[in-house]
């Protein structure tokens, strides 16, 4: 079977994306409901969390700091660290300490303190959501 070519004379049927049944000018189920058929496609997503907003340079930035340290020890062994709360909590106080007195930088990984004490929240969230789940 040969498809026929897209033809501007023609009038083809839209698909209502509520009710899912082709329409030529209005869905007829959308106008018994009082409605007016979407003329774009719907999407639920009220209440989803706007990733978007997150800025792709902290995102990086976290990278570069487990990067780094999957280099150091190897890969997520950040998760298997004992005593680990208090431990991604003194690495996130001294990394805050010294962004506080004006250094900008680590100086063993040359990565920003703002990353890594960002890499320690995350690690720190990590913990108390598994704790949660426990």
């Amino acid at each position: 079977m040969i498809a026929e070519a897209y033809r501007d004379d023609v009038i083809y049927p839209k698909t209502c994306p509520i009710h899912n049944v082709q329409y030529i000018a209005s869905c007829h189920l959308c106008y018994k409901e009082g409605k007016e058929a979407p003329t774009e496609g719907l999407k639920y997503d009220d209440g989803k969390l706007l990733m978007t907003l997150v800025q792709p340079s902290f995102v990086k930035g976290v990278a570069e700091v487990l990067t780094f340290g999957a280099k150091k020890y190897k890969p997520n062994s950040w998760q298997t660290v004992s005593d680990a709360k208090r431990r991604y909590e003194d690495a996130l106080y001294r990394h805050w300490l010294a962004y506080l007195d004006g250094e900008q930088v680590d100086s063993e990984s040359g990565l920003e303190h703002l990353k890594h004490l960002a890499c320690n929240a995350m690690f720190l969230l990590h913990l108390n959501k598994q704790k949660e789940t426990k």
